[in-house]
């Protein structure tokens, strides 16, 4: 499958992959297409495989057993999921639910071991890739529990630039997804109308801007500071 190999030589959930181990891997997956709603899998199922997206996108969530939702992420073209099961085989932590229409890349977790038995280096640069999400992780858990509500919905936004950020001119970044106020809130932890006051101030302020929906970050430097910790 070239547009898989391509997918993991080039996206920036694989950034550094061989291409010898792009090629090995590509030969095991599986295309797949999934609708508007569907569940790709849910907290408590097999941890069977991991999930390249090449086309659409997916929310990460995490729902309590009274029906409520937390959004931990959204995800798009050049993201993995579930990959955390190719190295522990335990259940999947959260549910991962289609937004769009999806074209995914399965690679089963079994034919990657044996593969990965061969080629070690996979191994090192999966745990790397784990490591880079543990990191964001615990970002986001220190975001919410030291930022203010600022601090918060400014890491957000910098957090879906990284997977659907577009550059424009004089350093501004266009997220090149459509997203509701009650989606960023969500994501912030904190309570839509609270998020609404934020995002107005900063519009007005200069600070982001709306392009034909979408949100651009006009000052993503003065977000990145507000967002430290």
């Amino acid at each position: 499958m070239l547009e898989v190999r391509s997918f993991l030589e080039n996206s920036f959930s694989m950034e550094g992959l061989d291409g010898e181990l792009a090629s090995g891997l590509s030969a095991l997956a599986r295309a797949m297409s999934v609708k508007p709603g569907a569940i790709l899998f849910e907290a408590g199922d097999p941890g069977n495989g991991c999930y390249a997206i090449l086309e659409g996108s997916l929310k990460v969530s995490i729902v309590s057993i009274e029906g409520d939702e937390q959004l931990l992420a959204v995800m798009g073209p050049g993201s993995i999921v579930g990959e955390l099961a190719l190295l522990d085989g335990r259940a999947r932590s959260a549910t991962v639910t289609a937004l769009k229409p999806t074209r995914l890349a399965f690679i089963d977790k079994h034919a990657f071991e044996r593969f990965a038995d061969q080629n070690p280096a996979l191994y090192r640069h999966m745990l790397s890739i784990v490591g880079k999400r543990l990191r964001q992780a615990n970002d986001v858990l220190a975001a919410r529990s030291f930022l203010p509500l600022p601090g918060r919905v400014a890491q957000t936004l910098l957090q879906l630039s990284e997977t659907f950020g577009k550059r424009l001119d004089d350093g501004r970044i266009l997220i090149h997804y459509k997203l509701s106020q009650a989606d960023i809130a969500n994501m912030a932890g904190a309570a839509r109308e609270n998020v609404s006051r934020v995002l107005n101030d900063w519009k007005r302020a200069g600070t982001i801007s709306r392009i034909s929906g979408y949100y651009c970050l006009e000052k993503p430097e003065w977000l990145e500071q507000a967002s430290a910790l």
